[in-house]
């Protein structure tokens, strides 16, 4: 294996500031981590309190309208992955609440907020033979 000169005259200079410790492997500074703990809890805080209609325009908060909205808070492109990935840390998960009537005074038919949706499984009408 050829060394590069540079990598020799940086080993005698760490061997001769540090002795024989000065030669063994540093950990680099890197980077700092993104956000901090304080953008953290600046991110916490909408997410606890919800979301406000007029000002953006959804109802519940999904990741898509978080992540515009990290982009509005501190300038900074998040990928919608990420933005799970940060709400995971921060302990909160995904739930969605059932449907209720925007005016909880008044009386409304049974199932006039509720989502008609089909079912996304449906038994098969051929029996599958059991594995043992």
């Amino acid at each position: 294996m050829a060394w590069d000169r540079q990598t020799l005259r940086d080993w005698v200079h760490r061997y001769n500031a540090d002795g024989l410790s000065g030669l063994s492997n540093r950990r680099s500074p890197g980077r700092p981590p993104w956000p901090t703990p304080a953008q953290k809890a600046a991110l916490a805080a909408p997410v606890e309190h919800g979301p406000d209609p007029e000002r953006d325009g959804v109802m519940r908060w999904r990741r898509k309208d978080l992540k515009r909205r990290i982009e509005e808070m501190f300038g900074a492109v998040m990928q919608e992955r990420t933005v799970a990935a940060q709400l995971a840390e921060l302990a909160f998960v995904r739930l969605t609440l059932r449907p209720r009537h925007p005016k909880p005074g008044e009386a409304a038919p049974r199932g006039a907020c509720k989502k008609i949706s089909p079912p996304q499984w449906q038994k098969s009408p051929v029996a599958s033979p059991r594995v043992k």
